[in-house]
């Protein structure tokens, strides 16, 4: 079972230091499998598998994390989602529980009309085969789980222009509002992942406030891209 926690927009800094608290907490029992849900402001990650330097001179704010993965961008319009899951229950199989997170993105935008899939050797949930919707770049500690996906909603996605997200060229990336040729809110994707996510993980719990960010924590990398 699953909580939710929404946390609203949030800086990337403290959202990742919430995060790796979560993940202590989780390791120790004191808290359930948990999904974040939260929106950043303007920021490029670059995961472990790094980046060719058109990160740095992007001229965006670039922070260093331990996910699997390249290089993306998040900014609002774009619904991230941070699993902090223990894969013991889950037979600590972590290539299921990322196909499980990018079958849950597929669900989503499907309720939008957007048909998504996974692409053999490429991460993350792809329409046509030919545009990237969603990165997905997690990272696992004592076999829980953070980091997670980002589905690109309704943002504007020329930043991506300005590096290479996931290694590739900009124009690779698209959204939920392009594919649909509407506008689509993170607010009524929201319940819509959630749904998706209890469907993929076996159930969803209450929701939660803000209130959940702690200390930060040192993280593993595993997988992502």
């Amino acid at each position: 079972m699953l909580r939710v926690v929404d946390w609203g927009t949030r800086d990337y800094a403290s959202s990742l230091a919430a995060m790796g608290s979560l993940v202590r907490a989780r390791r120790d029992g004191t808290v359930p499998d948990t999904l974040v849900l939260v929106e950043h402001p303007p920021v490029v990650t670059v995961g472990v598998e790094g980046d060719d330097g058109a990160a740095a001179a992007s001229g965006l704010p670039v922070v260093t994390v331990d996910r699997g993965g390249k290089a993306t961008y998040h900014a609002p319009g774009q619904l991230v989602a941070y699993p902090i899951v223990d894969l013991t229950a889950r037979g600590r199989d972590v290539r299921a529980f990322v196909h499980d997170l990018e079958a849950a993105v597929v669900r989503t935008i499907a309720a939008w009309g957007v048909r998504g899939a996974h692409v053999p050797g490429r991460r993350g949930v792809w329409v046509d085969g030919t545009r990237k919707i969603a990165s997905v770049g997690i990272a696992v500690e004592g076999w829980v789980t953070s980091h997670g996906t980002a589905l690109n909603v309704d943002l504007d996605l020329a930043p991506f222009d300005r590096f290479h997200p996931c290694g590739f060229e900009g124009p690779v990336m698209t959204s939920l509002a392009r594919e649909s040729g509407r506008p689509v809110s993170v607010a009524a994707t929201k319940p819509v992942f959630v749904r998706a996510c209890q469907e993929q993980f076996g159930g969803v719990g209450p929701s939660l406030g803000g209130s959940a960010a702690l200390a930060a924590d040192p993280i593993a990398r595993v997988s992502g891209g």
